[in-house]
């Protein structure tokens, strides 16, 4: 991966502020590994920094001419550097780039703000040292941290959230000019004159979607997540699945929907399926008013709710769907991982939650924007009275103790459930009316059989009757229990007596 600027850019000073700039002559492990740990901290939200080794310097400046590697030295260097990155804790690398510049060769290491600060660096090489120190940057110093400066390091990671982080994997071409005026239109932004007519990178500079460093314009997620067409490039398996049991989970018959695409249009081309297939409306006059009963099966705005928080709640760093599992009694929405630990398992029993932080700021932005959601722990009570206005039984809401997932659980109205399980009970009863008379027929065969034999075993009986073993054993003992049958002596030389 090539660095967001140049050798002349960087050395000019103009663009990259010299405080984020390391000049080396050459590659020194115990001092460039401190300032790598320093750079990946981030401690002020700079954008991280470079180390540019074959520049000698003077009082932070470059001297002229420049010195350069020996081209023999570059690939020890990257090696070493390699080797010794990887003593850093939690693991980091930073991006290395051989560069040629006035015919000399140089090795630049491009050190961005980490995602998982705060960082450590051995405080020696030395084989036997143990102390570990979380390096910072002051000015154009990589000192040791205060106290009150490492645990603003350890509050400074909960406050980059995944969506809020720049993407180094994704260009600003990544991000879809047609889709950012679509949104800005929607919500009547002054914005989205500026998409007409002014610079696309400084719209989305507005919009808080892409990096603010000068020299390295990049997206960031949430960018990607509402305005690529193909955010899965980038988050693999944001999308949403609609699957349908017409027949139970244990049935033959599933049918599967997949829905991709920002992930704003996603979530309403999935609302739409469900609200044009899955819900369905029954109207019951009645002989002595006007007014006729109307239901639903299940009412749209307690499925729109809970879906959109979703989409809204889940973790786009995780690898798994959305899914809306129908089924024959319920939908079950399921998402990835579980709410936050301040959730407990005794709210969600009692619909009682107050959420105190939230996976996905910057997303709730913009659904909010949309109207898709409100992110103010309403979404329990939305859900609730829609359900309670259909007349639809309460819901459930579940997640396990480690939080790993979270379902939505909405219970067809009974209504519907009830012609379909009269259907079923009433085949059931058919069925098990079937069994008890052939059960009884056997019975009676078997009586039969051994009041003219009492001598006879289970196998003559199997025989006889054409049944299994099981057959003959469970009906014998039946009738013994029920006091018809009678057996004398061993099972060996003994003899059935019918009552």
């Amino acid at each position: 991966m090539a660095i967001p600027t140049s050798m002349k850019t960087l050395l000019s000073g103009d663009v990259v502020e010299w405080a984020r700039i390391e000049l080396k002559e050459s590659w020194d492990p115990a001092a460039s590994l401190k300032t790598v740990c320093a750079f990946a901290n981030d401690l002020d939200n700079w954008g991280g920094g470079y180390i540019v080794i074959g520049v000698k310097e003077e009082n932070g400046r470059p001297v002229y001419p420049l010195q350069g590697i020996p081209a023999d030295r570059i690939d020890a260097f990257q090696k070493d550097i390699y080797a010794k990155c990887k003593l850093l804790r939690p693991a980091y690398m930073p991006i290395i780039s051989v560069e040629t510049y006035q015919n000399k060769q140089f090795l630049i290491l491009w050190c961005p703000g980490g995602d998982t600060r705060p960082y450590s660096a051995p405080k020696t090489m030395a084989k036997d040292n143990k102390e570990r120190i979380h390096y910072i940057r002051k000015a154009s110093n990589t000192v040791e941290p205060t106290d009150d400066e490492v645990k603003d390091l350890f509050s400074l990671a909960n406050r980059v959230p995944f969506d809020d982080r720049v993407n180094h994997q994704a260009e600003l071409s990544d991000l879809n000019i047609t889709l950012i005026q679509n949104y800005l239109k929607e919500i009547k932004s002054s914005l989205y004159e500026k998409t007409i007519t002014g610079d696309f990178a400084e719209v989305c500079s507005d919009m808080n979607i892409i990096s603010n460093l000068p020299e390295y314009v990049k997206p960031k997620n949430v960018g990607l997540m509402f305005f690529s067409m193909e955010p899965d490039r980038f988050f693999p398996y944001t999308q949403i699945d609609v699957v349908q049991f017409p027949e139970g989970l244990g049935g033959n018959d599933i049918i599967e929907n997949t829905f991709k695409g920002p992930i704003h249009q996603q979530l309403r081309d999935a609302l739409q399926f469900i609200k044009n297939t899955i819900i369905t409306e029954r109207v019951v006059k009645h002989p002595d008013r006007a007014e006729a009963d109307r239901f639903f099966n299940y009412p749209y705005a307690a499925i729109e709710e809970a879906l959109s928080n979703a989409v809204y709640h889940r973790a786009y760093d995780v690898w798994e769907p959305i899914e809306v599992r129908v089924e024959p009694d319920r939908i079950e929405i399921v998402s990835y991982p579980g709410p936050d630990r301040s959730v407990t398992q005794e709210g969600l029993k009692n619909y009682r939650v107050s959420n105190r932080r939230y996976r996905n700021r910057r997303i709730g932005d913009f659904l909010k924007e949309l109207h898709l959601t409100e992110g103010r722990n309403t979404g329990f009570k939305k859900i609730l009275n829609a359900l309670e206005e259909n007349g639809s039984p309460r819901p459930e809401f579940e997640t396990d103790e480690d939080h790993s997932y979270f379902i939505s659980r909405l219970y067809v109205h009974e209504f519907f459930l009830g012609a379909k399980e009269q259907k079923r009970s009433q085949k059931g009863a058919e069925k098990e009316l079937k069994r008890s008379q052939k059960g009884a027929e056997r019975k009676q065969a078997i009586l039969a059989l051994l009041e003219k034999n009492p001598s006879m075993t289970q196998t003559m009986l199997m025989n006889e009757l054409h049944l299994s073993r099981k057959q003959v054993q469970s009906d014998i003992k039946e009738l013994q229990q029920d006091g018809l049958l009678i057996r004398e002596g061993t099972n060996r030389n003994g003899c059935w007596i019918v009552k």
